[in-house]
């Protein structure tokens, strides 16, 4: 099957999308945006005409209309290519001011050589560091403040006494790390997944599965709702929580 890529917005966090295709065969048009999930919104929308159970209207901006217009118009030219699957470089790249972490597992990916080798008294480090410290320190260079936080159970388990060990490492690269032991994270109104966030308006959740191990499924929103929570739920950790430095494992 050959779908044709005829192009997507270019102000939109990373160019992942929206994203607008033909099929040269019957012609027929895709769209790819935000999924409108608003009651009042579908419920305007099923006035002029129903919606049924396998369609979805999706919104797409207004710097898409010269994009459609070439769908409509047949004038893309062929081989167009999109700019692939996003990945942490490039938001990082991308940021401006502010990146932030949260974590929130006592275990991830038990299975990672550097973890079980610090088990058998390795170093626990490996030469991915090299390439994080660069990452990020670029990203300091320009001004932009990247901040960790980890919410933790006490006693830690061994793989966060693992972290814990690396994070000297994640400071010297310019990261800020904090600390909060989940019993002083009781009240706080958290999400179900950790999450990265860029200068405060794109959010990437992180899933991983019951073991820990990391999926590869991320889901991305810039919905201002979402991004408000998440933002609010970070900052209410940050501020309760304990700089590397300071903080003392049990």
């Amino acid at each position: 099957m050959s779908i044709d890529f005829v192009g997507m917005d270019d102000q939109s966090p990373q160019n992942k999308c929206p994203a607008v295709y033909v099929d040269p065969v019957t012609g027929g048009f895709y769209f790819q945006g935000k999924v409108v999930t608003d009651p009042l919104k579908l419920a305007e929308f099923a006035k002029h005409s129903q919606i049924g159970a396998d369609e979805a209207v999706v919104w797409l901006p207004p710097t898409m209309a010269t994009i459609i217009a070439e769908a409509a118009a047949g004038t893309y030219e062929p081989g167009r290519q999109g700019h692939g699957a996003v990945t942490f470089a490039d938001l990082l790249a991308g940021a401006r001011h502010s990146v932030v972490h949260l974590e929130m597992r006592d275990t991830y990916d038990a299975t990672d050589p550097a973890f079980t080798g610090w088990l058998a008294g390795g170093s626990g480090i490996d030469e991915s560091w090299g390439a994080w410290k660069d990452l990020i320190g670029s990203a300091v260079a320009r001004g932009v403040r990247v901040r960790r936080a980890r919410i933790v159970s006490e006693p830690l388990t061994d793989y966060v006494r693992w972290e814990y060990m690396l994070s000297d490492l994640n400071v010297e690269a310019g990261e800020q790390v904090r600390w909060l032991p989940r019993r002083q994270a009781f009240d706080l109104m958290l999400p179900g997944a950790d999450f990265w966030m860029y200068d405060g308006r794109l959010v990437a959740f992180n899933f991983n599965a019951g073991d820990g191990a990391d999926t590869g499924e991320e889901e991305f929103t810039n919905d201002p709702d979402v991004v408000m929570r998440c933002v609010a739920a970070f900052e209410q950790v940050w501020e309760r929580a304990i700089p590397h430095e300071q903080y003392q494992p049990k």
